[in-house]
């Protein structure tokens, strides 16, 4: 049996023509997009120009809600309550959702951002808060990181979960990300992007920033829209998982 794995971007968040040039391009390579939905980045123009790229190249689009925290795109971790962040998130999703419902297009899943995903890796309430946002959006599926409290949040509710590896960013022994404050966060050489995609693809195992070899169990792997040679090296990573006889597909949980 042929091993699938989905390849998926965030994107929305470059601004100006450059910007939606880039998404169209990653459009063209990844099966599933997480779109920017004004929290950390994305306004009115990049959501409707981004649902219509995604549609006409029959891209799965999903939600990409974060923190209000456009200064710091997303990466600031903030003490919220649960009613206030899921004032926030719901705010985002609809604004994404009405943009989408005008197209005839559905949201395919929800995605969190940044600081937001790094916290419901861990936190509870924060995990709880947006699987509660993903069902009362009618969003089919949540996608985040594998054996975390967002991934126990969902199973216990009953939401269809999508776990992720990322193929641009280093991991720590405990199976966490490697914190972006810390030297060798992000994964700069293509060659060793191309070689944890297709690791994580296919053996389910990454190696982490210190050398240690742990399990990832993942379905889907990210390429960050705004990493520099983000276009080049999903093209590449793609390329390389075929030839290593992975089918590359939306894939569901």
């Amino acid at each position: 049996m042929t091993r699938a794995i989905c390849l998926n971007a965030d994107i929305g968040e470059l601004v100006g023509a450059n910007g939606r040039a880039l998404d169209r391009a990653m459009l063209d390579v990844v099966t599933r997009c997480s779109i920017a939905c004004g929290g950390h980045a994305g306004d009115q123009e990049s959501m409707a120009a981004t649902v219509k790229a995604a549609d006409a190249r029959n891209v799965l689009m999903g939600a990409h809600p974060s923190y209000p925290d456009r200064e710091g795109f997303g990466r600031k971790d903030m003490k919220l309550s649960r009613v206030e962040l899921s004032a926030t998130l719901l705010n985002q999703v609809r604004a994404l959702a009405a943009i989408a419902r005008e197209r005839g297009v559905a949201i395919s899943h929800l995605k969190p951002h940044g600081a937001l995903y790094n916290t419901a890796a861990g936190d509870e309430d924060v995990a709880r808060t947006i699987v509660d946002v993903t069902i009362q959006s009618r969003i089919p599926l949540l996608i985040g990181p594998p054996n975390s409290r967002l991934q126990a949040a969902a199973d216990y509710a009953g939401l269809p979960y999508l776990s992720e590896g990322f193929a641009d960013r280093s991991y720590e022994a405990s199976g966490n990300l490697t914190p972006r404050t810390m030297d060798g966060a992000v994964i700069e050489s293509d060659a060793d992007r191309i070689r944890q995609a297709v690791q994580i693809a296919s053996t389910g195992t990454v190696t982490t920033r210190t050398g240690e070899t742990i399990d990832l169990p993942v379905r889907t792997i990210c390429v960050h829209g705004d990493t520099p040679g983000a276009l080049a090296s999903a093209r590449s990573i793609r390329d390389a998982l075929q030839h290593a006889g992975i089918m590359v597909a939306p894939v569901e949980p």
